[in-house]
């Protein structure tokens, strides 16, 4: 059964609809709520910048120390319904969180008539999917680092039995800009004590990342992170969502069929074993998907995207070797059977290849990087890497001369990040 955002479930006894929330009963720590006006004690920007379907989040300061902090303002009442123990939830999960370094921390709590303000770190980098935004896609390295980061907070989570449930770039926050920077988690509004025992199914999440189980209306578990995790990592590595449709329904259909690929002109130049990470999480079965600590033993988290299979390099090597390249400028556009002009200008000999079948929008050059003076000196003899599972290509044989190596250099395949923004809620 796939529910549409908003179409509520029939109601089952044996459901208990507020389950999964922390409150005061059984919530260990203590967080004082201050009635006072916010103004009293910071100066708060007029302009949110940052605007959900029921809070805002204004940039304030502190009127004695000068620290500036962001103030998410919730309302109380969302239509008809009380919602405070849905905010208090969010403010017991941050104040829980209050030590991990990888979750936004919590500063303060006020509270009016209307209202619920979190007093929250200011993560002055802004949101991850600006960055995505802005840069279309980041390098492999650079992703493996972020999600390492990422993974350390939901193991924390985890380690609690909390599912954040909304793990998707606008609710990662950089401590930096892009790339001097660190990343957290924010934004528990969602998030969902697991209880043994206990099931909670909700119609809840962000279209392009919610979890089939989700969707068919199953019990939420910490595994329904884990696919929103891969997710983000195929949004990270190609700057597309794997499973968008062109309706909400159709987003929801392809998420329930959990058919994934990896398109030539998204991952031609990503790693296998970063393939293989999100093949391991993108499985419609919650119990299958690695878990967070598995994740984080996985090779490509482990090597920091630096792993054997992930060739950023193209070697050409002596004694007649095939090379295949899978993206070379030699004009304006790419064509079947078009020769490239010599690649190393410093060789004894000039090299050719065939190029690629197809165009690219933008196009790679192959410059050289570095030359090994005998292959005696590297102790042992360097194969040429297979790039076969990128993009196909055509063969020839290398006329003898020494190895080179070659990088790959300004690859910037031209890319269209599609996110959705949206929150599905269930609306009774």
């Amino acid at each position: 059964m796939i529910l549409a955002a908003g179409q509520r479930p029939e109601m089952n006894e044996k459901v208990g609809y507020q389950n999964g929330f922390i409150t005061k009963d059984h919530c260990p720590l203590t967080v004082p709520v201050r009635l006072q006006p916010l103004t009293d004690t910071y100066t708060v920007d007029p302009k949110p910048f940052a605007r959900g379907k029921f809070a805002t989040v204004r940039r304030c300061r502190n009127n004695e120390t000068g620290v500036e902090y962001a103030a998410k303002c919730i309302r109380k009442r969302r239509r008809t319904t009380d919602v405070r123990h849905e905010i208090m939830h969010e403010m017991f999960v941050l104040k829980q969180s209050e030590h991990c370094p990888r979750i936004i921390r919590l500063h303060e709590v006020y509270e009016s008539s209307t209202e619920v303000i979190l007093v929250l770190e200011m993560a002055i980098g802004g949101e991850l999917h600006r960055v995505l935004e802005d840069h279309e896609v980041i390098s492999e390295k650079e992703a493996a680092r972020l999600m390492r980061q990422i993974l350390e907070g939901v193991t924390f989570l985890h380690e609690r039995n909390i599912a954040h449930l909304d793990i998707k770039p606008q609710n990662l926050l950089l401590t930096n800009t892009f790339p001097q920077c660190d990343v957290k988690l924010c934004d528990f509004g969602i998030s969902r004590l697991i209880s043994k025992g206990t099931e909670i199914r909700e119609i809840l999440g962000t279209p392009d990342y919610v979890s089939p189980e989700i969707l068919q209306y199953e019990p939420i578990s910490l595994a329904t992170d884990m696919w929103s995790i891969g997710v983000l990592a195929y949004v990270l590595l190609s700057g597309h969502t794997p499973f968008t449709g062109e309706t909400k329904q159709e987003t929801f259909w392809n998420i329930t069929s959990g058919i994934l690929d990896f398109p030539g002109e998204l991952f031609g130049g990503v790693s296998n074993d970063a393939k293989d990470f999100i093949q391991r999480l993108l499985i419609t079965e919650p119990s299958e998907r690695m878990t967070v600590k598995e994740c984080l033993q996985h090779s490509w988290i482990r090597c920091g995207g630096n792993s054997e299979n992930s060739w950023s390099d193209v070697a050409l090597s002596s004694r007649n070797a095939n090379v295949s390249v899978f993206s070379v400028e030699v004009a304006e556009e790419m064509t079947t059977g078009q020769e490239v002009m010599p690649l190393l200008q410093q060789c004894e000999e000039a090299i050719s290849v065939n190029v690629v079948e197809g165009t690219f929008q933008s196009h790679t050059h192959l410059l050289p990087v570095n030359y090994y003076q005998s292959k005696n000196e590297r102790g042992s003899e360097k194969t040429c890497p297979s790039l076969a599972s990128r993009t196909p290509t055509k063969n020839r044989v290398v006329s003898e001369v020494e190895e080179r190596i070659v990088e790959l250099e300004g690859l910037n395949i031209s890319k269209h990040i599609i996110i959705g923004g949206d929150r599905m809620s269930m609306v009774y």
